[in-house]
């Protein structure tokens, strides 16, 4: 039996064409072998699995490569040593490795360096490191890599040229994947080996040790389904689903797919947080210009750019703060499941009831959903089935009338309509309808006042209002003070017929308390409108000077002695 090799060795890279992502630093490395312009101390910092080791590698043999009159599979394993300074970190190591440095090269023209994890060296070993790296002999090159350049001192770094390593683009790990997956004569979805780049973080090497674990799970054929149970990865569909359900306000649903989600063993904070980057998605995508930032493979981009169309931005943007808010409460709250439940039950009633204003919190009520038994739903289609066939009768027969069906009616039985139907709007003007007194009052008390009692009771009326949560009819009322006029008329002036408006509708309940707290049922109330404005309030300076020289003449005086302006 051939034993096997892991992809991150089999493949690593032996030139620089082979190394991904980097290829701005693998560039400047070959020009200055070319050129021979390389720094004797090289520094290579960056994330894990990037590609610093392979390239300090590939670079200690093309150095000895380079104008060399031999072949190329000459071996220059005695020119390169490698040190691993996490084991190797004390004065002792460094010193032994200051002695082999003077030692010139058996082959070739240096002797190249290589001290991995360089910041685990000691306090003490750097410092002995120190005049080494700064004059070292012509024909040794150090080259040191970390995944920590914080930690090494600075005056290692300032002996040091230094190559950052990015991570490497999830589109560059996928295609190096996709290159892998044709050598091995697996096939591969788009998808699959995306979503592989994606978990791996940036790391080749990690991108490298996922792609042989989902290969040993699902054989040669490598699916986006085996992938994301394999890597317990929570499919994008669920996502689609789910957002397909918010859009259309379907809580009961919404739930139960969140359910499934938990009965599958992810977490709720795993899920709510690729519910956020999933809206995040649809964002991007729903801008040509922005599209670009859309990592996802080819299936996926066209399922966002179709659900991008049924989403607003608005919508998106007030689901994206709310899904956020949640994942910063999580860790917090006692009740994680209920938490996300009521973060999703929020989300589903942004766009209900179109642009209508809802509080920040608001939730679509429970009757919205209840309002229609089972039964009752099954009787509407099948009354709207019937109503949509159609048949051409025969003008010479007779057409037969037939009595409708009567149902049998259930008999004390209240039923309670829902405070969104077009019943309980009307239910609810006939209500106030019943407030308005049609009585003959003939009989009742007429009871003298005063102008200053009808304030007092126009300002507890004002009150009322305001503690009844109608505070733009209690402004209305507070913008002029009634007058008493003879027979007991009160006549109220407003500057516009929208105040009137409003007056008029809260009549009923205003005359009912005017003549219960004065005792008066022969008061009358007449709402004038006087459109011609009058300011009282906030005057600009120049009117406030006016009004001061109408009082006192010598405010001139004042003004120009002392040269005041407005």
């Amino acid at each position: 039996m051939e034993q096997f090799i892991v992809s991150a060795r089999k493949y690593r890279p032996q030139v620089f064409a082979d190394v991904v992502g980097q290829q701005a630093i693998t560039n400047t490395l070959e020009n200055a072998i070319k050129n021979n312009h390389l720094a004797q101390a090289l520094l290579f910092t960056g994330p894990r699995g990037v590609g610093k080791t392979s390239c300090a590698r590939i670079l200690a043999k093309q150095i000895n490569q380079a104008g060399a009159e031999i072949s190329e599979d000459e071996d220059f394993a005695f020119n390169i040593f490698e040190l691993d300074a996490a084991s190797n970190n004390s004065v002792d190591d460094i010193r032994s490795l200051t002695d082999q440095v003077r030692i010139p090269p058996q082959t070739g023209k240096f002797k190249v360096y290589i001290i991995d994890e360089v910041h685990m060296l000691s306090q003490a070993a750097f410092n002995a490191f120190l005049k080494t790296l700064e004059e070292p002999p012509a024909h040794a090159i150090f080259i040191l890599a970390t995944t920590e350049k914080h930690k090494i001192i600075p005056t290692i770094l300032s002996r040091c040229q230094i190559f950052d390593f990015k991570r490497i683009s999830v589109l560059d790990a996928k295609n190096y994947l996709k290159v892998i997956a044709e050598k091995e004569e697996i096939t591969a979805d788009d998808d699959a080996l995306h979503i592989i780049a994606q978990k791996a973080d940036g790391a080749m090497r990690d991108a490298l040790s996922i792609f042989d674990r989902v290969v040993s799970f699902s054989g040669k054929n490598l699916t986006r389904e085996a992938v994301t149970q394999n890597l317990n990865v929570l499919d994008y569909d669920v996502y689609f689903n789910i957002t397909d359900l918010v859009l259309e306000n379907k809580i009961p649903e919404v739930l139960v797919a969140f359910n499934e989600v938990l009965s599958k063993g992810f977490e709720g904070h795993h899920f709510i947080n690729g519910l956020a980057s999933h809206f995040r998605d649809l964002l991007v995508a729903k801008d040509k210009i922005t599209i670009d930032l859309l990592e996802v493979g080819d299936v996926a981009k066209k399922k966002y750019l179709e659900q991008s169309t049924k989403a607003s931005v608005q919508f998106l943007v007030s689901a994206i703060n709310k899904a956020n808010d949640c994942d910063l409460s999580y860790r917090t709250s006692k009740n994680q499941r209920l938490l996300v439940e009521l973060t999703l039950m929020q989300i589903a009633s942004i766009n209900f009831d179109g642009e209508k204003k809802k509080s920040a919190n608001y939730i679509i009520p429970a009757t919205f959903f209840t309002s229609l038994s089972p039964i009752s739903k099954s009787i509407v289609k099948t009354i709207e089935s019937k109503k949509t066939v159609t048949k051409v009768e025969d003008p010479k027969v007779p057409i037969k009338k037939v009595a409708p069906t009567k149902h049998p009616v259930l008999k004390n039985v209240t039923r309670r309509s829902s405070s969104l139907s077009l019943k309980s709007v009307h239910l609810k003007k006939e209500d106030k309808k019943e407030v308005i007194l049609d009585e003959n009052f003939d009989n009742h008390p007429k009871n003298d006042f005063t102008q200053k009692e009808l304030e007092k009771t126009w300002k507890l009326y004002h009150t009322e209002l305001i503690k009844r949560g109608q505070k733009s009819i209690a402004a209305t009322f507070n913008a002029d003070l009634p007058v008493l006029k003879e027979n007991f008329e009160i006549i109220l002036t407003l500057p516009n017929t929208l105040m009137q408006g409003q007056i008029e509708k809260e009549r009923p309940n205003l005359l009912k308390h005017l003549r219960t707290t004065l005792n008066n049922y022969g008061i009358t109330v007449s709402i004038l409108v006087n459109e011609t404005v009058t300011k009282k309030f906030a005057y600009t300076p120049q009117e406030k000077y006016d009004k001061l020289l109408e009082k006192n003449p010598a405010m001139a005086l004042l003004k120009e002695v002392f040269k005041l302006g407005l």
